[in-house]
């Protein structure tokens, strides 16, 4: 392989030498294509020294060339202690052509990745992207993880190095997929390579799956922590993306903390982005305290009033809290930069693995033999008594001894003479050798084996014990075996290797990154509302830069508005600090897109002189700056009575009509509610065809929505409306949802999509205080004895526990079903006895979850668990709860003849 370098090497003097020769070519008027030439020769070979020199790791051991060469260079420095940076920069300058800087940086990156490399002193912070220490006062060395898996001089493949002057590996023999584990990014002329680290177990794992022909899936890891939501990785395809988040936890209503940092950014930049979006009035903070030491932890004050869980979500939309990776997995392989899928990258690298093992068995074994040969002549040197011939000790010259040792093994090891009639032929001394010699040793006697032979002290000669050689003998001859049968079995050989690795290192590399979905997080629902929106009716401009005008709401500068206008059009436009939108405005506030709930009630005329038309309908998406008109677009249409209703509520209005000769109903009341909800083109029922004079709220009316339908999605641990995930039922205004936890802790929430749930949750559900639960545990307050107890959850906003403050007790189960029992089963000492059933709901009353519970027994319980029950109750009809209707005085309730003085304008004298 070396030949074969050498060779290529000197084919690049050739072309060094060509090159060197180089003349810009001339057109035919004698003018130079200067850039032409330039371009196709020196820019393209500039570009193919940085993709394969530089920039783009390796397949086979996953490093760039700087990164192998310090790995080199660690090799030959290794003693077992501690080396200065600055002296592992200067020796890999031997091999790196390049600055010191640029040896220190990768070096200083390889010892954070907490893998290769065994670092002593100030090595920087991931966490907070503080720089390590001068070269000269930090040291390193190899870590037990590198000597065992990356260095085998036996099966490296050498080139000389940049001045000739040294050796270096054209690859190290890594067994070990290292790419996938570290990481790697670079940036080359035309191209780049992004290739996220990868959990340590998880690769082991899907080795031995590929090895074994199973399929497997890797998902990134990464050192920061943090939470992965990997839906498009694209096993680590161009095209692909993943979505980091960093983990913020609610220390409490008020204050917020960031524990773990998305991958590339640190806690300096992390905070810095809060207080841009804080700035940009994005988000409501009074402080941001940066307390990271070797946890990350950002603490994050919220200003008063302000929800912790929609600042979470806004700190995800408008700050580095969330990021967007793209990988893009590209490596040099013969020599040319390939883009592969993750998972071929790891298969590659197993295959490699298994031949690097194959060839170390194959060396062993070969190493084996000539052990096993020199001990076989060594003996037969000995026993034989062969130094002490007369002929041996009388030679003239070595040649002359050499040639009796040769015929006195030769006379040991021909065979005997076959009998008479059976075929013979006469060898030459080599020959014999030459057949003899393989049936007894494996090889054939050369030269240099009589010459080693020669060599042995008369002290090893005296020393020598029979029953030794033999035993050594037979030891090399059972090594050899067990290596014959381990290349016969090599893909075992290789499985096992993998296997040892994750159970020697395996421990020390948990994953860190929670994989989970995220739920796409609308800007416009999370920011806060940092601006106030205006109206001036009479010129007809709105904005939240008119100060002085009639106050709308509150609102956030990246809000849509939408305007209702009094002849039924009405349209979405963009908040802007000041815009013309036209006068006679009916109705203006902040539009949610895709809000189903909100229905807006209307009653407009048809025309000038019309019927008039009643409808409900919502507004949910429609195309910014785009007219629409909700009534049937006649000329002269005009809307006689408007409502918003957030929560689709129903009200009842008093309809008065102008009065006319035989006309007989003068007022009558009309209620939303009988009307069905439909889209907004629609053209409505009529309500009259008289003159409508007045139309007024005579009664506010309750949701026709019902109640609203809530899933909780477990991938993403967020509630929604859209029935995904788990259906935890109807909800409506005050009913609460109950989370249990499977630490024991418990808490109540409202129902808004927006609550953020944390932790291992064991039981989400709508809350009912009535319901009883059942609870088994292991109380270590009690000498950890096993309880039971039966109480009902409370409404609670702050966590609590029902298993007591000890945080070392246990939840065991946790039913409620309303008789249930439990089957104790005994262990240990106490295992030959017969189980317990229990018949909960008789063996302890219902009390507080801050009760104690009864002990179950005193001896040792190896399981508890729910059996069926016997006994079940009887089924009760359930009772819907009702919404309240506000009910407000008759405005109108008049005599017909008052009205009809009012409308016609006669005064009345009594």
């Amino acid at each position: 392989m070396e030949s074969e370098y050498l060779e290529e090497n000197i084919e690049n003097e050739e072309l060094a030498k060509d090159h060197s020769d180089y003349k810009v070519p001339v057109n035919a008027e004698g003018s130079r294509y200067v850039l032409s030439g330039m371009y196709q020769n020196w820019f393209l070979d500039y570009a193919s020294y940085v993709i394969l020199e530089r920039a783009v790791p390796h397949i086979n051991d996953g490093l760039k060339p700087v990164q192998r060469r310090i790995l080199h260079t660690m090799r030959r420095l290794e003693d077992g202690r501690y080396n200065k940076v600055a002296n592992i920069v200067g020796e890999t300058m031997k091999f790196h052509p390049h600055g010191d800087a640029s040896i220190g940086d990768a070096l200083v990156q390889l010892g954070q990745k907490d893998l290769l490399i065994d670092c002593q002193g100030n090595w920087g912070n991931i966490l907070t992207g503080d720089g390590a220490a001068a070269p000269r006062y930090i040291e390193a060395r190899l870590s037990k993880f590198a000597l065992d898996v990356v260095f085998n001089p036996k099966t490296t493949n050498w080139k000389l190095s940049y001045d000739g002057r040294n050796k270096e590996p054209v690859t190290l023999p890594v067994k070990f997929p290292l790419l996938l584990m570290q990481g790697v990014e670079g940036i080359a002329v035309g191209l780049s390579s992004k290739v996220l680290p990868h959990n340590f177990n998880e690769l082991l794992d899907a080795s031995i799956a590929y090895l074994h022909g199973e399929e497997f899936t890797l998902y990134p890891d990464f050192q920061t922590g943090g939470y992965v939501d990997v839906a498009r990785y694209n096993d680590g395809e161009r095209g692909g993306a993943v979505k980091v988040r960093a983990k913020i936890n609610k220390i409490d209503n008020k204050t917020l903390s960031v524990t773990e940092v998305p991958f590339g950014k640190t806690t300096s930049t992390l905070t810095e982005s809060i207080l841009r979006a804080n700035e940009k009035g994005k988000i409501k903070i009074r402080k941001v305290d940066d307390m990271t030491a070797k946890d990350a932890e950002i603490v994050i004050h919220l200003a008063p009033g302000v929800s912790s869980d929609k600042t979470i979500d806004a700190l995800y939309a408008f700050t580095d809290c969330e990021i967007s990776i793209s990988p893009n997995c590209c490596v040099i392989e013969d020599n040319k930069p390939h883009f592969l899928k993750i998972s071929n990258v790891l298969k590659q690298v197993a295959d490699n693995t298994l031949r690097l093992l194959k060839l170390e068995l194959e060396i062993q074994k070969q190493e084996l033999l000539e052990s096993l040969h020199f001990a076989s002549l060594e003996r037969i040197f000995i026993e034989e008594r062969i130094y002490k011939d007369k002929e041996f000790e009388n030679a003239k010259d070595i040649d002359s001894a050499l040639k009796h040792v040769e015929k006195r093994l030769k006379a040991y090891l021909t065979p005997p003479i076959p009998p008479e009639g059976e075929e013979t032929a006469s060898q030459s001394l080599e020959e014999n050798f030459t057949e003899a010699i393989p049936l007894l040793l494996g090889r054939v006697v050369t030269r240099d084996d009589l010459l080693r032979l020669l060599e042995i002290k008369m002290g090893r000669i005296l020393k020598f014990n029979k029953d030794k050689a033999d035993n050594l003998i037979a030891s090399y001859k059972s090594q050899i075996q067990e290596i014959e049968h381990h290349i016969d079995h090599i893909v075992d050989y290789t499985i096992d290797w993998f296997s040892k690795l994750k159970e020697k290192y395996g421990k020390n590399y948990p994953r860190k990154t929670e994989i989970r979905g995220f739920d796409a997080i609308e800007a416009t629902k999370v920011v806060e509302a940092n601006e106030k929106l205006y109206i001036n009716r009479e010129e007809g401009f709105i904005g939240y830069g008119l100060k002085k005008d009639e106050f709308v709401c509150n609102c956030s500068d990246i809000d849509d508005v939408i305007i209702f206008y009094k002849d039924g059009k009405y349209k979405i436009v963009k908040i802007s600090e000041k815009m013309f939108v036209g006068k006679n405005i009916l109705f203006l506030n902040v539009f949610k897109r895709n809000d189903n709930r909100t229905i807006y009630n209307v009653i407009y005329r048809d025309g000038k002189s019309g019927a008039n038309f009643i409808k409900r309908f919502p507004v949910t998406g429609v195309m910014r700056d785009k007219e629409y008109n909700l009534t049937a677009g006649k000329t002269g249409s005009r809307i006689l009575y408007f409502s918003a209703n957030a929560n689709g509520e129903a009200e009842t209005v008093r309809v008065i009509l102008k009065p006319k000769p035989r006309q007989k109903l003068l007022v009558f009341d009309k209620d939303f509610s009988d009307l069905q909800i439909k889209g907004r083109s629609t053209k409505g029922i009529t309500l009259t065809k008289a003159e409508i004079h007045k139309i007024s709220l005579k009664q506010k009316g309750g949701s026709t929505l019902g109640g609203r339908q809530v899933w909780f999605d477990h991938d993403v641990l967020r509630l929604n409306y859209d029935g995904r995930g788990e259906f935890l039922g109807e909800f409506f205004a005050d009913d609460l949802i109950l989370v249990v936890q499977e630490s024991g802790e418990f808490y109540t929430t409202n129902f808004d999509s927006g609550n953020h749930y944390q932790g291992k949750i064991k039981v989400i559900e709508k809350f009912n205080q009535d319901k009883i639960w059942s609870a088994a545990l292991f109380d270590e307050d009690q000498q950890g004895y096993p309880y039971i107890k039966r109480f009902p959850f409370e409404i609670s906003a702050k966590k609590q526990s029902f298993l007591g403050e000890n945080t070392a007790s246990r939840l065991v189960l946790l039913s409620d079903t309303v008789y249930p029992r439990f089957e104790v089963t005994f262990g240990e000492n106490d295992a030959f006895r017969d189980t317990l059933v229990i018949d909960v709901e008789e063996f302890i009353g219902v009390k507080s979850f801050k009760a104690k519970g009864k002990r179950i027994t005193t001896y040792e319980v190896a399981e508890i668990r729910e059996i069926e029950p016997v006994r079940f109750p009887e089924p009760e009809q359930e009772n819907l709860p009702q919404p309240d209707i506000d009910i407000e005085p008759e405005e109108d309730d008049k005599p017909i003849t008052e009205l009809i003085d009012e409308i016609t304008g006669q005064q009345r004298l009594f």
